[in-house]
Order: structure tokens, then sequence, then C-alpha cells
């Protein structure tokens, strides 16, 4: 029997909907199952603090997993981290996970990420690739080696790559674009139905192309 890949996608603070998810998956630490997230975590939901925390232990029990970075998490590497785009960051959803930092009892005024929560973020993958699938936030540049992808494009692409006949060998799994159900061709799975809008959170099971929602 194949390994199985679990793939979650974009859940921006909603850490109810993850909790739920994490029940509802057949995903066990013990197997050599796959989990993986496809990032955006964190803004416009109410709980992104919980959702990192949750994340960070999550990973610091051990497993089998791969988390990826996607453009929310970079625009708060650049807000925090080089104190760059910060308007841009906080008018993105950005104001939410910094009054959940800053309210949720850490015992200070200001903006604070605890260390791990730093470190987890700093440790976040561009992308992930298997013998049948890559795994990638927002998508790819038609005929680039993975390698030569620019990080932009990884985070931010959408219509050019959602939209696009390019063959690329193996079938992409994205989230970042949000639909109401799961985006899925021959060549494609995305997997961002617009949690944090009032819709569900979805979860992908490879190579079985079982769908779980909550």
């Amino acid at each position: 029997m194949s390994k199985r890949i679990f793939a979650v996608g974009d859940i921006h603070g909603c850490y109810e909907k993850l909790a739920a998810m994490m029940n509802a998956l057949p995903w066990k630490r013990e197997s050599d199952d796959l989990l993986l997230f496809i990032g955006d975590y964190i803004d416009r939901g109410p709980k992104s603090r919980e959702v990192v925390e949750y994340l960070v232990n999550l990973k610091k029990k051990g497993g089998n997993f791969i988390f990826l970075k996607g453009n929310h998490e970079k625009m708060l590497i650049d807000y925090y981290v080089h104190q760059r785009d910060q308007m841009l960051y906080v008018a993105n959803g950005g104001a939410e996970t910094i009054a959940s930092y800053v309210e949720g009892g850490i015992g200070r005024k200001a903006f604070v990420l605890p260390e791990a929560h730093l470190e987890f973020l700093l440790e976040l993958q561009n992308y992930y690739e298997t013998e049948d699938y890559i795994f990638v936030h927002a998508g790819l540049r038609d005929g680039l080696p993975l390698t030569e992808q620019a990080e932009e494009d990884l985070l931010w692409i959408r219509e050019e790559f959602i939209y696009s006949a390019y063959d690329w060998q193996k079938r992409i799994v994205f989230g970042h674009t949000a639909l109401e159900t799961p985006f899925v061709t021959p060549g494609k799975i995305g997997i961002d139905t617009g949690a944090v809008y009032g819709n569900k959170l979805t979860t992908v099971e490879l190579p079985a192309m079982r769908f779980y929602q909550v």
C-alpha cells in the first residue's frame, strides 16, 4: 500500500476548524503517513496565535510533517524580522494576528512572537516534491525548474498558474486562491476553500483523492 499524504488547506487563524480537522483525519502520528500543511496559518481569522501554538506543539511531539510557507507567513516575517512593508501586512489581515498575540495572555502590551513561534515561521519550506506530486502554497511559473522558481510566484501567483495548461508531469497541490469547493483538474488540486470566510477547511488524502471538510 502506498504511503498516504494528507494535505491541509489554508487555516487563517481558524483554530476551531483546525482542531476539528485533526479529529476528523485518519492520520496517525505513529504511521508513515505524511501530514502536510499548505501555508497561510495566520491572519484574518481571530486565533492565529492558537493555530501557530498548535502546530509548534504538533511538530515538537514528532511525526512525519511538512509545513509550507504561505504569503501571509512571508508578510509577517517581513513585518516582524525585517521591519518592512508594515502597512501592507496590517492591511492584509495582520491586524488580527497582532491582536491575537497582544491579547493572548503573554504578558506584554507590545507585539512579541514567542521564540518557538518565530523559529517555526523561519523554518517553513517553499515547496515539497514527491514522485507524483508537487506541493506549493500558490503555484508555479510555467517552464521554470522548481529550483529556479521565484519565491514571489511560489507564494503569490494565481490566474497565470491556475488556468495554465502547462504539463508539469506531476500533479500540483496548492492553496492560496480561495474557492467554494476544491479545484480539481488532471494536473492540479486546489485545497483553499475559504475557511476564514465562513466556508469549510479542506484536506485532501492522496493518492486516494479523498476530501475531508469541517
